[in-house]
């Protein structure tokens, strides 16, 4: 129901306020606010799946997506009494009430704050401590091919099925794939990264001319197989987020048998929804395969008994147990000169074999606002 410069729909038996609806938020295709809510009801059942129970960062585009987002990790002051949270704490002791979206009500409140994707948690509000996903981000370096991309997610696939997890692709609706994992909650933040840094070496190892684990961005090269999307407060895109991109392509979940073929421009607004209509969600059933870590972790002790220990983190995180040198490459003038095995330790590191410690609860030391920052965040 439309008054004045608003509209009201009504939503899991709560009435929700869509303030200009008419706004227009992606010029090209002339798509506006409201178009952005009724994609999200259409949607729900599958959308839902990738962000129930997850505390969720806003990253709102409040006139759309010509201007940069502010990236919100608290909900206002003034919410709806039936609005869902979950408390988020930070090394300050300090904490934030983060959305839970558990329906389509809550996706549309969002959406009229300017928020276009969701960006959940790999963890559930129940246990924050505890992910029970792990992430795997492909993000091309310059000038790579997009098939690239798609040959880099069959060998993720492989490694993951050699060491007993299922992956969930989906295209990451910019210029990536993702790769979600149900994973048993069962390991902290650390062992979940330290899994996923397992999983990049060896990618990189059967492909490497192809992929690459290289935190340093000048020493990349092809498919940047990011592990610390699995460290502790980072998130991604959800499956089924429209992506602030001039054709608002959607992060779409695939058949493994899609991979590769798909062309992400094909994937937007007004096509996932007839294509869910179509072929269904293939990402419907994750909840129900849920594997362990072990694989993946004894790969990660094999790893580091051959010398290879950590690998660096994102510059917002404290420095770590364990981790090399935080230091650019070119700017390190202590650094060995041959480039080694990805993630080599550097002089004075810790001893083959030796394990990381003390859980991660937080990235730094900057004070906590309503607000993230950008760089902590998947583009």
């Amino acid at each position: 129901m439309a008054k004045g410069n608003f509209t009201m729909l009504e939503l899991d038996g709560h009435e929700v306020r869509l303030s200009n609806p008419d706004k227009v938020y992606f010029p090209k295709p002339g798509w506006t606010k409201l178009d952005i809510a009724r994609y999200y009801v259409d949607v729900t059942e599958a959308a839902l799946v990738h962000v129930r129970e997850r505390p969720t960062v806003m990253k709102r585009f409040v006139n759309g997506i010509m201007e940069d987002p502010i990236w919100q990790k608290r909900v206002p002051q003034k919410v709806p009494g039936w609005l869902q949270t979950g408390t988020v704490a930070f090394p300050s002791g300090r904490t934030a009430e983060e959305l839970v979206a558990n329906d389509a009500a809550h996706l549309v409140w969002a959406v009229n704050l300017g928020v276009i994707d969701f960006n959940p948690w790999p963890a559930r509000r129940g246990d924050l401590d505890h992910p029970d996903e792990l992430r795997v981000d492909l993000d091309p370096t310059p000038g790579i091919k997009w098939d690239a991309v798609r040959r880099t997610a069959m060998v993720v696939r492989d490694v993951l099925t050699e060491h007993g997890l299922r992956g969930y692709p989906k295209t990451s609706g910019s210029k990536g794939i993702h790769v979600n994992v149900r994973v048993e909650p069962s390991w902290d933040f650390l062992e979940v990264r330290r899994a996923a840094l397992a999983l990049a070496r060896e990618v990189e190892r059967r492909v490497p001319k192809l992929a690459t684990a290289e935190w340093w961005k000048e020493k990349r090269h092809g498919v940047f197989v990011d592990y610390n999307q699995n460290a502790r407060d980072r998130t991604v895109a959800s499956c089924y987020s429209v992506r602030p991109t001039p054709d608002a392509r959607v992060s779409c979940a695939l058949d493994w048998d899609e991979v590769p073929d798909v062309e992400p421009e094909d994937l937007r607004l007004d096509t996932v929804r007839d294509r869910l209509a179509t072929v269904g969600d293939p990402a419907a059933d994750i909840d129900e395969h849920a594997g362990s870590l072990e694989g993946l972790l004894d790969l990660a002790r094999r790893d580091e008994e051959e010398g290879l220990g950590d690998a660096p983190w994102p510059p917002h995180f404290p420095k770590q147990k364990g981790e090399p040198k935080r230091v650019q490459p070119s700017r390190d003038r202590d650094r060995p000169t041959h480039r080694g095995r990805a993630g080599d330790p550097q002089p004075g590191g810790p001893p083959p074999g030796t394990r990381t410690g003390g859980l991660q609860r937080g990235f730094g030391s900057k004070p906590r606002t309503g607000q993230g920052y950008e760089d902590e965040f998947e583009d």
